[in-house]
């Protein structure tokens, strides 16, 4: 499927759920707009760097909830895509999956590997919320926790060995803890991944540094200006697990706006450091989400 085909295929299907989510017509729901974050690089539940114990959707308890989101970083020397869906079922269980796509552009030929290279990766992740409500639990600073696991699958499996990284799949494996503090206009989280992929699993997982898990801190400070308008920063530890191909930790400065329960967006300024030996990859990041 060609990169034409995928964006047109996403653009229906964000199309398609909010004009689903229209027709439920339902103003009333369990969460306030915002709190139950935006959609991760990965596909889960909330931030653009960090994954939140929050589930995806605005559903009670006794509902369904989903989301569609298309995602692009658009970097010096790289280009990041990403779209995918979400399903949130009773405020307790998330299911989602994610297309990621890391197109090297002109890079691709400085690193021998060819014009426009593109490294895909497939996730599917499931999130399941095991303590607290990070939003109506206001009496208690008792945060939402949640545990999850993403199966992770990239397509570049001779690529992936010939840099030393040791595996073309993966599974990470988080703990994540929000606490929404509504009368200080607040949303932290905190995350903790175990995991051995680099830059996510684009370039495999494992490698001739380092084959082993380490535990990786994803960390996100949010302020609700109003009830549309959320801006904040993000972290993101990552392991360096292949020599020679340094690897950062990331960061952002976000502002989240919600036009409405079935619409948001996300822009941000992200440093990510190094990526495959080129440096300062700094740029936009952009995200649209609709759903339900």
């Amino acid at each position: 499927m060609t990169g034409k085909t995928q964006a047109v295929l996403l653009a229906l299907t964000l199309a398609m759920t909010a004009t689903l989510a229209q027709a439920r017509d339902r103003e009333t729901s369990g969460k306030l707009l915002l709190t139950g974050g935006v959609t991760s690089l990965e596909g889960a539940g909330g931030g653009g760097l960090a994954t939140w114990a929050t589930i995806t959707g605005y559903e009670t308890v006794d509902e369904v909830g989903a989301n569609a989101h298309a995602t692009l970083v658009q970097l010096p020397d790289y280009q990041f895509r990403a779209g995918g869906v979400a399903v949130g079922f009773r405020d307790r269980v998330e299911i989602s999956y994610t297309r990621q796509s890391f197109d090297t552009g002109d890079t691709g030929s400085k690193l021998g590997l060819g014009q426009g290279f593109t490294f895909n990766q497939d996730i599917v992740g499931v999130k399941v919320r095991v303590l607290g409500d990070a939003v109506y639990a206001q009496d208690s600073w008792v945060p939402q926790v949640a545990l999850g696991v993403q199966w992770k699958k990239n397509d570049k499996d001779a690529v992936i060995t010939a840099i030393g990284g040791k595996d073309d799949s993966g599974v990470d494996y988080y703990v994540a803890a929000t606490k929404v503090l509504l009368n200080q206009s607040l949303v932290l989280d905190g995350t903790l991944r175990a995991t051995k992929a680099n830059q996510t699993g684009l370039l495999g997982f494992g490698g001739n540094k380092n084959d082993d898990y380490e535990l990786q801190f994803e960390g996100s400070a949010g302020y609700l200006v109003s009830k549309r308008l959320l801006i904040g920063a993000e972290y993101r530890s990552k392991p360096d697990n292949l020599a020679g191909l340094k690897e950062d930790d990331w960061v952002d400065i976000f502002a989240a706006y919600a036009f409405s329960k079935n619409l948001s967006v996300t822009a941000a300024y992200a440093d990510l450091g190094t990526i495959a030996t080129f440096k300062d990859q700094r740029g936009l990041y952009l995200s649209i989400q609709a759903g339900f």
